[in-house]
Order: C-alpha cells, then structure tokens, then sequence
C-alpha cells in the first residue's frame, strides 16, 4: 500500500488549503452570524448567501464534484485520492457544501450514480451534481431500533403502476433545507421475504402529496439550520414503479454500496476536525498563562498534545487503508476496515476535540471558537450510519470467523 499523494492530489490539496485560508476560515464567523440573523427573521431554514457565493466561487477554481470514483462525472479520483481532500473539507463543518461534497448528497448521489436509471440520473443526479438541489436519506426511524435495519416498519406496496409508501422516519439530515427536493426512503416492500430480502430503496420527490416534515431534532441544542435532521412522515405517498432502485428486495444490496463510501467520507473528515481542534489547542496552550507558566509548559497537557497527534495519525492511516480496500477489493471486501475506522475516527475525533474543549477553558464550550459545535457533530457521528456497537459487533464477528477451527471432515479414525 502506497499512501503517498499523487502530484494531482498534491495540487488539489494546495488549492483546497488556499481556498480555505481565503475564503473558509476568514468566513467562519459570518457564516454564524448569517444563520442567527436568520432565525431571528424566521427564516432559520434559507440557504445562506454566504455559502452559495462561495458555491460559485469552488466551481469557478474547479474545486467540484471531487468524489464520486469509477465515473466520468466525478473528479476521476480513486477513494484513497479523495480521502486527503475530504480531510480538509472537514475542517470546517459546513465546508464540504461548498465544493458540493457535503453528506448526505455524496452519498445520495453514488446511490443514484450505481443504482438509478438514466432518467433517475437526469431528473436527480445532474442537478444534484451542479449543486441545484439537495436531497436526503430516509432510513431510521423513531419507534424501532434502526441499527438493525431488518426492524424497520415503513411499508411500500404495490398498487397497480405505484407503489404506495407508509412510514415515520427521523434523524433525516438535509431535509430542512428548502432546495431538498428528493428522499432515498428505505422500507419494506415483503416482510414475508426472508430476513434481508424484504427492505427496497425507492425514490420519493419531497413535494409528493403525503409528505409532511414535523420538526428539526436538535443536537446537544443545535438545529443544524439550514441542513436539518427532520423528523417526517410518510401517509399514503404515491410513486411511480419506476421510483425502486435496483428491483424488491435489493435494499441491503444498494445500503451496502452507499454506506461504505458515505461512512468513510465521515471519517476522512473528522480526521481534518481532529487536526483543526489539535491545532486550535497548540494556539490557546501557547497564548494563556496559568500559575506562572505558559499552559504548553504544563506536562499533562504536553502530554495530551503527544497522545492526540498519536491518535490523528493512527486513524488517517485506517482511513486510508479503508479507502485503499474498497479501490481495490470493493466495499465488501473492505467492511472490516470500514467498520473500524467507523469506530476509531469519531471516538479520537471526539477525544482530541475534548481537550481541546479543556485547554480553552470556559471559552471552549462558547460559541466564541469552533469546538463546542466540532464536538456535538464528532459525538454525533458515533450513532450516524451504524453506533458503536453495530461495528464492533462485526469487527469481532470477521476476527472470530478468521480464527474459526477448521471442520474435522476426515470422520473417526
């Protein structure tokens, strides 16, 4: 495994890093003052003017689309080339919209990338990909456990040339936002069929008759305004046949394709919000004075510096080791790595952004830095596409299967 960035990845990491030093940093706390200013109008759910001047700008600089692998409408790089720019996107929470990479259309448009029709790919994907619309991935929901998919109740039935699709689903990121004009919804179409073959993915306009957005669910007091985790439901909602992805059934099969990338993306990331906070901490601990010495001069926080740099580094090259096994192997063949860099990267993330949190004092956990907010979504992402125990569970079944006795098939001597 070579991990060594290529010259068209150190280019565009140059550019990205410039970009944010020009635009993205410098524009942090406008972006805050945007989003207060429109809540206090009532209008907490506008798109910010901020982020779509910026939008412009990324295209302009060719800084666009750079996902999406194994297609010409991407940027033509491989996962392992896309993780070095995901990381600094990521540096910044509402950055990756700005070169519309942010989650959950990447996924989304994977999805629809491998998976639709090429008139799902004209009505959706393109103007997804020129960052038109938005859309959103309808799979948890509020009355079952969702990280066992096989528990959940929506139901989509065939009537005639439709299907019909009942269901509440929450935690719906991006369907605040206005310009969302499609859901992914996951539900059943055979809870007769055996136990992974029962769920379908269909594709549901966000204006069809029956949809009905309740509420923003917040997290650790933050409504994510102007993107959202929506709590909607489903009553009656017709759509054509030709909305199913892939066939009855195939659920899993496309949720396999989707997550990998979607849950790898997270992690290529909080890698880069790691990094921020590490490099926020070094500032404060270098500037403030405590008991007569500079706070980098104290031995613990030293050594929280060392154990963090540690940390980053050992989950950058899970990450790119992820990324490097589904170029190579496919996302099955990586689901092992991918479930654990799943584990590793929210927990270090969460962990260094924390004392960095301390090293700030009572100003780490204001408004007045990045980090209070870097950690509600670091903490977040630990229950985002699969919790903890979802992953260790298979990290552990795979490691247990690989050390499983062989079967005596030689019978008694």
């Amino acid at each position: 495994m070579n991990f060594d960035y290529a010259p068209n990845v150190q280019a565009l990491r140059a550019r990205l890093l410039a970009f944010f030093d020009q635009y993205i940093y410098p524009n942090e706390r406008a972006f805050a003052e945007e989003v207060a200013r429109n809540r206090r109008d009532g209008n907490p759910w506008v798109p910010t003017t901020l982020v779509d001047t910026l939008k412009a700008q990324a295209r302009d600089e060719g800084l666009w689309n750079l996902f999406l692998p194994d297609s010409t409408r991407g940027a033509g790089l491989t996962n392992l080339e896309y993780a070095p720019l995901a990381e600094i996107m990521g540096r910044v929470p509402w950055a990756p919209e700005v070169f519309n990479c942010n989650a959950p259309d990447t996924g989304n448009m994977e999805t629809l990338e491998r998976y639709g029709s090429d008139a799902h790919k004209r009505a959706w994907l393109e103007p997804l990909l020129a960052g038109e619309i938005r859309s959103a991935f309808l799979m948890t929901e509020p009355e079952v456990a969702s990280s066992d998919a096989t528990n959940i109740r929506t139901r989509i039935e065939r009537d005639g040339d439709d299907y019909i699709v009942n269901g509440r689903k929450w935690w719906s990121s991006g369907a605040g936002d206005p310009r969302c004009k499609l859901y992914i919804v996951m539900g059943k179409t055979n809870p007769d069929a055996p136990k992974h073959a029962q769920q379908s993915m269909i594709l549901v306009p966000a204006d069809t008759p029956g949809v009905t957005v309740h509420r923003p669910l917040n997290v650790f007091g933050y409504d994510d305004a102007p993107h959202g985790h929506m709590e909607i439901t489903l009553e009656n909602v017709r759509v054509p046949l030709a909305n199913l992805l892939l066939g009855e059934g195939r659920g899993f099969e496309i949720a396999q394709g989707r997550l990998g990338p979607g849950r790898i993306h997270h992690c290529m990331r909080l890698v880069g919000l790691a990094e921020r906070a590490l490099e926020l901490m070094c500032r404060r601990a270098s500037e403030r004075i405590a008991f007569g010495k500079p706070i980098a001069a104290q031995t613990v926080t030293q050594e929280r510096i060392a154990e963090a740099r540690c940390a980053i580094e050992q989950a950058r090259l899970l990450t790119l080791k992820a990324a490097y096994m589904m170029d190579t192997v496919g996302n099955k063949g990586a689901r092992a790595e991918i479930a654990m860099i799943k584990v590793v990267a929210p927990n270090m993330a969460c962990q260094v952004i924390d004392w960095a949190i301390q090293a700030h004092g009572g100003a780490g956990v204001s408004d007045d830095f990045p980090l209070a907010y870097a950690y509600a979504c670091a903490r977040m992402l630990r229950f985002a596409d699969g919790p903890d125990e979802v992953h260790r569970n298979a990290i552990a079944k795979l490691e247990l299967a690989r050390h499983a006795p062989l079967s005596d098939t030689t019978g008694p001597a």
